[in-house]
């Protein structure tokens, strides 16, 4: 059955989504479980593009009672939430993990961290172009357009793209440029 950018397959009554099935959404996202009278109903689970998922008991369309796991098995708790709090900032993956060798910098929870396209930031579930607005998924498939609330958190709050050369700066260097060549006086280890 095609739907608008969407796709089921399972059980059918009167052309509708009745019995047990899986729903594909136009941004790949999946319900796979109960069905009825053409809505999700009963027990189901949504698979996210990104890993992610979120199991419920669905009642006329509408989730009554579930659970997210993030795609690193990470399981939010709506009380006693402690993960990348004030006081934890660490990813999952280091907690269970342990953290990286010294001089391994660990800037998102996936090793290697993804290459981010130049100006872009990576907002978790893609990519996001602050000129257009635009948020592509990993893939390159188009998202969604983001809201000034969404804009905004983003550039407060995801990792971005290099979008300066870095190095050292001779003018702000220790050392100036008179200086270069000259040892440090009295260094004992200079020859």
């Amino acid at each position: 059955m095609e739907l608008i950018g969407s796709s089921y397959k399972g059980d059918t009554k009167n052309g509708r989504m009745e019995g047990v099935g899986e729903y594909t959404f136009p941004t790949d996202t999946k319900y796979v479980g109960e069905t009825k009278d053409g809505m999700f109903h009963g027990k189901g689970v949504l698979h996210f593009p990104n890993g992610s998922k979120y199991e419920a008991e669905w009642e006329n369309g509408i989730a009554k009672q579930g659970s997210f796991t993030f795609a690193d098995g990470l399981q939010y708790q709506e009380k006693d939430w402690d993960y990348c709090d004030g006081y934890n900032r660490r990813f999952y993956s280091e907690r269970c993990n342990g953290l990286r060798p010294a001089g391994e910098s660990q800037v998102s929870d996936i090793h290697p961290p993804r290459v981010i396209p130049d100006g872009c930031y990576d907002c978790g579930d893609g990519f996001y172009d602050p000129n257009t607005r635009v948020v592509t998924s990993y893939a390159g498939r188009f998202l969604r357009n983001a809201d000034d609330c969404e804009h905004e958190w983003i550039v407060r709050t995801c990792l971005k793209a290099w979008d300066e050369s870095v190095g050292v700066d001779p003018e702000k260097s220790v050392v100036t440029r008179s200086e270069e060549g000259k040892k440090p006086p009295n260094n004992p280890f200079s020859t």
